[in-house]
């Protein structure tokens, strides 16, 4: 079996006791997914971004590449193990938070999970989130990120003319 590849967007806008600063939390969440059966093969800059709704502090965000045999939900299950290990609780949609872990795009294209944890990938929002596609941009502006044949470069270009 070929490995699977992912893009994974990772955010914080809180401090860490131990990692301090969102920036520094998202180095570290970095070095915490390229582990065991996780291998990271890119990763984008870290950018700051404007908080969207109510969570108040701007954000830190990137997304990095990953190869991997687990199938989407073994590794949204990994993902949200190490959302927890940062400290990151459930709670209010859009609020303050740690650690934030999306699977965005996969090498194999499209999985819809109902039951359990929801899981859609393509992530539902790609295509409407700057801070998702600017750092996609830079590790992987040819993958297509839904229907036909829009990569995340068009993406991006249509989000910045307002064609969304």
């Amino acid at each position: 079996m070929q490995p699977y590849r992912y893009a994974i967007g990772i955010g914080s806008n809180r401090r860490h006791g131990r990692h301090g600063a969102p920036a520094v939390v998202v180095r570290a969440a970095i070095a915490a997914i390229d582990a065991d059966d996780i291998a990271v093969v890119a990763r984008s800059p870290i950018i700051a971004t404007p908080a969207l709704g109510p969570a108040g502090r701007s954000f830190a965000n990137a997304a990095v590449i990953v190869e991997t045999r687990l199938d989407p939900p073994a590794l949204l299950a990994r993902l949200k193990g190490l959302e927890a290990a940062f400290g990151r609780r459930r709670g209010r949609r859009w609020g303050a938070r740690v650690l934030d872990l999306d699977i965005l795009l996969w090498s194999d294209g499209r999985w819809s999970q109902r039951r359990g944890r929801r899981l859609t990938i393509p992530h539902r929002e790609v295509q409407r989130r700057d801070f998702v596609l600017r750092p996609l941009l830079a590790i992987a502006p040819g993958w297509p990120v839904g229907e036909g044949r829009r990569t995340v470069r068009h993406a991006r270009a249509r989000l910045l003319r307002g064609a969304g």
